[in-house]
């Protein structure tokens, strides 16, 4: 079966290299708004017997659900085999239960949203806290990729003599996997409170590793509140400016400039988000994936 991509706005970059690494086509489509600020939506490429593959990265999501869900549609109304969704940063996965009454439980109608156009989906470490799998809110074929091979890989061929820094005890299983790929050795922050407003931090074998480039790695950085924090003990402790790593570059506002103005060496994040600190990339192993998930439907 033929292999057609559409890129929505702002995903084109990524398209093109998964289009290489497919070996397929890469489709025109015309979206755009119309004065009254509804949503046109036009595929120009021949889509028939063909499985679509719709790239989408879903930050800022309810500006792009719309056309995707046309986009999708309006393939499916031409013929093509499968709509399959290829969303590298995944949102609405952060309400996945009632914390107060009255409130809807949004990664779950948003899960029924996508399944309802889409026929698979892949995406990259999606922020899952409650929910032990994709397939509890995604009842369609899904594939969820993790960064920490590409990540450990990026650490070993950039940086010398790292050390991973977690910023609590919640971090230590995500940034010990990381670590442990990159052979490189890990901490993590500890905090003895004093009293309610009293918390002491701080660095374990500090004195091993004042030689040593620090790295922070999470996997969404939105606000960075916690990386500044991380930053600014590490400073106290006198060891040397860390290099921030986050998959998602979500940043908030300022929070890119606020990160890099706290004493941040250097901000790397994976292209699952566009965005300049962009410097490891994830189109082969997302290539690789979404070919697996459709030779599978």
């Amino acid at each position: 079966m033929k292999t057609i991509l559409f890129s929505l706005p702002g995903n084109e970059e990524q398209t093109n290299l998964l289009a290489k690494k497919m070996n397929a086509e890469i489709g025109e489509a015309t979206l755009r708004k119309f004065p009254d600020g509804e949503s046109y939506t036009r595929i120009l490429s021949d889509v028939k017997n063909k499985c679509v593959v719709l790239v989408c990265t879903l930050h800022d999501p309810d500006e792009k659900l719309l056309p995707l869900y046309f986009l999708g549609q309006t393939a499916k109304s031409l013929g093509a085999m499968c709509t399959c969704l290829v969303a590298p940063y995944l949102a609405y996965m952060r309400q996945d239960k009632v914390f107060n009454k009255g409130e809807g439980v949004t990664s779950s109608f948003f899960g029924k949203l996508i399944s309802g156009f889409a026929d698979s989906i892949t995406t990259i470490d999606p922020h899952l806290h409650r929910i032990s799998a994709l397939g509890e809110v995604y009842h369609i074929p899904n594939k969820v990729i993790h960064a920490a091979d590409d990540i450990s890989k990026w650490i070993k061929e950039n940086i010398e003599n790292p050390v991973l820094i977690g910023p609590d005890s919640e971090s230590e299983q995500w940034v010990s996997e990381v670590a442990k790929k990159a052979g490189a050795p890990f901490t993590v922050l500890q905090k003895i409170r004093h009293g309610d407003r009293n918390v002491e931090v701080s660095i374990p074998d500090v004195e091993k590793y004042k030689n040593a480039t620090p790295i922070l790695v999470d996997d969404i950085i939105s606000t960075a509140h916690t990386m500044i924090e991380t930053v600014q003990h590490l400073k106290k402790a006198g060891m040397k400016p860390p290099i921030c790593i986050g998959i998602h570059a979500v940043f908030s506002g300022n929070a890119y400039q606020d990160l890099l103005d706290s004493g941040a060496e250097k901000i790397v994040t994976c292209n699952t988000i566009p965005h300049p600190s962009n410097s490891i990339d994830l189109s082969d192993v997302i290539a690789k994936e979404v070919k697996e998930l459709m030779n599978h439907k």
